[in-house]
């Protein structure tokens, strides 16, 4: 059983940054990889950005690309997602959740979901 915590959400101004971590427990070999996604009031949850933990290999969804940067910390467990350049539209709770496989788009790849951390962000 892995268990995911996220922390780091906040409320911040329009241009400004977050950073959010997410710690994992129970990890196993079994684990391919992580990804953040978020999920905004009225909307469906969207993917973000994902990471091997292997290799590390990064993805992007194209609305955060060159503003967001996902890393990972493999002696900590802990996955991180840096937001810069923040835009009201960013505003969502922000998931993180682990995956088995090298897919990474689709919430259906992934095992073990965090609770979720609100982001907020003025305009």
């Amino acid at each position: 059983q892995v268990h995911l915590v996220e922390s780091g959400g906040g409320l911040v101004q329009a241009g400004g940054s977050l950073r959010l971590s997410c710690a994992a427990s129970g990890r196993t070999f079994s684990t391919y990889g992580m990804g953040w996604f978020r999920q905004a009031p009225g909307k469906e949850r969207e993917f973000v950005a994902a990471i091997n933990w292997i290799g590390g290999n990064t993805y992007y969804a194209d609305s955060v690309k060159g503003r967001f940067t996902v890393s990972r910390d493999n002696a900590k467990d802990t996955v991180y997602l840096k937001m810069n350049s923040l835009k009201p539209e960013d505003t969502a709770v922000y998931y993180c959740a682990e995956r088995r496989v090298a897919r990474y788009y689709s919430e259906r790849e992934y095992s073990y979901w965090g609770q979720g951390t609100q982001v907020t962000v003025s305009s």
